[in-house]
């Protein structure tokens, strides 16, 4: 079975399928067009991000079995048209889900004891102790939106804090346990003081987090994600910021990324987006929440196994 890898993920995925008797094919530098003259040959793809793989592309390749994309989220690939046309999709969230929790648990710290806008100020010269006092995470509530791997990882991470955990998930039920509290969006609404995002991006959830979301709740809140950007309306986020609906933010995804993630800052930044630049409230990090060393390698690792299971007695 030829495996065409056009994008870079660790070479143990390479290395494990070979042994198992695929011939993987590096087009990491193909374009479209290369890897369409291909298009009788590809019987795997390996991905990130880099192409859309919607139905039109898809359609090119009639000899195609699955694709594996490296990560979590399946929005670049069209999933209604492989399982039309019996093409396997493989993806590893249990790869990054605990750099992902780790990520949102320093996140949150650092906000709530103010360590970047402190940093900040010292390194200019600054010293402000009573501007820069902290709040403790011990006692609160934390609503947890999409109990998932990374969901469910993030509050693992926060068995270590005498906190309540809520979570909510609109296609799961019975995750309840003496650590996670299985709820209802209103009781998130009703006490939460910390809300984390880790949903998938599709036409239910895009710019879920609104201005009606946020009025919702009934005290401001922390407000974390690291699921996709475009789950929250950055405007309607700035606003809550400016009305302290919203205490302080942790992001590191946004609104304003494509595929080719560098290019935000190849135009015109929109005033929202400035303003997140530059208040000492928001945290932001470029898409890392589960870019690790050692999610680097699991990615690949989850990858292999579920391929090679796959196929190995076909």
């Amino acid at each position: 079975m030829k495996v065409f890898f056009i994008d870079k993920v660790h070479p143990t995925l390479q290395e494990r399928l070979t042994r198992n008797g695929f011939d993987c094919i590096d087009a990491t530098n193909f374009s479209m067009e290369e890897l369409l003259m291909h298009q009788h040959e590809v019987q795997g793809i390996v991905i990130r991000a880099r192409f859309l793989l919607n139905a039109e592309c898809l359609s090119n390749f009639p000899n195609l079995l699955f694709i594996a994309r490296s990560g979590s989220g399946l929005e670049n690939i069209d999933s209604a048209y492989c399982m039309a046309h019996n093409i396997h999709l493989f993806n590893s969230p249990e790869g990054n889900r605990n750099a992902v929790a780790e990520h949102a648990l320093g996140m949150l710290l650092a906000l709530m004891n103010k360590l970047c806008k402190a940093n900040e100020q010292i390194n200019r010269g600054v010293w402000k102790r009573e501007e820069n006092r902290g709040e403790e995470l011990d006692g609160k509530t934390i609503g947890i939106i999409g109990y998932g791997n990374n969901g469910a990882a993030f509050a693992k991470k926060l068995r270590g804090f005498d906190v309540k955990v809520l979570a909510y998930d609109k296609y799961k039920q019975g995750f309840g346990d003496a650590f996670v509290q299985e709820s209802t969006l209103e009781a998130i609404y009703n006490s939460a003081d910390v809300v984390s995002l880790h949903i998938p991006q599709n036409k239910e959830t895009l710019f879920y987090v609104n201005e009606a979301f946020i009025s919702s709740f009934k005290k401001p809140f922390y407000l974390l994600n690291l699921s996709r950007g475009k789950i929250v309306h950055t405007e309607s986020l700035v606003k809550a910021l400016e009305l302290k609906q919203i205490k302080a933010a942790g992001l590191d995804v946004l609104e304003y990324e494509s595929k080719d993630f560098e290019s935000i800052f190849a135009h015109q930044l929109p005033a929202a987006f400035q303003y997140l630049l530059t208040s000492d409230r928001v945290l932001l990090s470029p898409h890392v929440g589960g870019w690790t060393k050692e999610s680097y390698f699991k990615l690949s690792d989850v990858l292999a196994d579920k391929i090679i299971s796959c196929y190995q007695h076909q």
